[in-house]
């Protein structure tokens, strides 16, 4: 948990700020994970934290959703096109 948090920190992914007065928090949850490597002996523990978000409520709590994950079947389609219609990449 401790590389988690100073990984956190170092690469500025999220900053502490002070909760509004009337927002409802969220809990958050450490989540563990053992690595294997191919031998089949620990390589790494991880630990995640990640946020409870089924206690939200959409329109209430939040408005909107960003992932900016894309998914593969998409990215092959745009490169699709682009050899079909002979793009040029800037």
């Amino acid at each position: 948990m401790d590389l988690e948090i100073k990984a956190t920190v170092k690469n500025k992914t999220c900053e502490l700020v002070n909760l509004l007065v009337g927002v409802k928090k969220i809990g958050v949850e450490w989540v563990y994970k053992t690595k294997i490597n191919e031998s089949g002996e620990v390589d790494k523990c991880k630990a995640c934290l990640v946020t409870k978000g089924y206690a939200q409520e959409h329109g209430i709590d939040y408005n909107e959703v960003f992932a900016p994950v894309a998914r593969w079947d998409t990215i092959r389609m745009v490169l699709a096109l682009a050899v079909q219609r002979s793009w040029l990449a800037l």
